[in-house]
C-alpha cells in the first residue's frame, strides 16, 4: 500500500526516534491524525506496526500504546487477564489470534510478562493454567 505524504513523514520520525517516550509521543500524534481523518486506518496500522518494531529495537521490555496489531493483541490479553486467571482455553484462543495477527512467540512472551508484572505491582494475583504436554507418539518413545 502506498502511504500518504503525511504518513511517510511519520515513518521517517519513527525511524529517527531514540527513546520509548519519543515513540509514545509519535503514537499519540498518529492517533490524533487518525481521529481527525487525516490518515486512513490502514496507514495508522502500518505506522503502528513499524512503531512497535522500532520500540522492540530500543527496549522490548516496555510497552508502547499505538494503533497496531500488537496493541490489538495486548488488549485481548488484558481482557483475558482481567479475572486473574489465564485458562487453557484462553491460551488457545490467544495462540489463534497471535497467528492471525502475525505476532511472534517472543513478542507474546514479552507482552504477557509485562502485563503480569504490571498487574502484580497493582497487587492483583495472576494464575496461568499450564497446558498439558502434547502426547508423544510411539516413535518418540523408542
Amino acid at each position: 500500500m502506498r502511504l500518504s505524504r503525511k504518513s511517510r513523514k511519520f515513518q521517517r520520525r519513527i525511524n529517527r526516534a531514540k527513546t520509548i517516550e519519543a515513540l509514545q509521543t509519535l503514537a499519540n500524534e498518529i492517533q490524533v491524525e487518525y481521529d481527525n481523518r487525516e490518515i486512513t486506518h490502514n496507514e495508522a496500522i502500518i505506522l503502528g506496526n513499524q512503531l512497535q518494531h522500532r520500540a522492540d529495537s530500543i527496549d522490548s521490555s516496555q510497552l508502547v500504546y499505538a494503533i497496531s496489531d500488537r496493541d490489538t493483541y495486548r488488549r485481548l490479553i488484558e481482557v483475558y487477564l482481567d479475572d486473574g486467571i489465564l485458562t487453557r482455553t484462553e491460551q488457545i484462543l490467544l495462540w489463534d489470534e497471535r497467528r492471525k495477527l502475525g505476532i511472534s512467540e517472543d513478542a507474546h512472551d514479552n507482552l504477557l510478562s509485562s502485563l503480569i508484572a504490571r498487574y502484580q505491582r497493582q497487587g492483583r494475583p495472576i494464575h496461568i493454567q499450564s497446558l498439558p504436554d502434547p502426547p508423544q507418539s510411539e516413535e518418540d518413545e523408542a
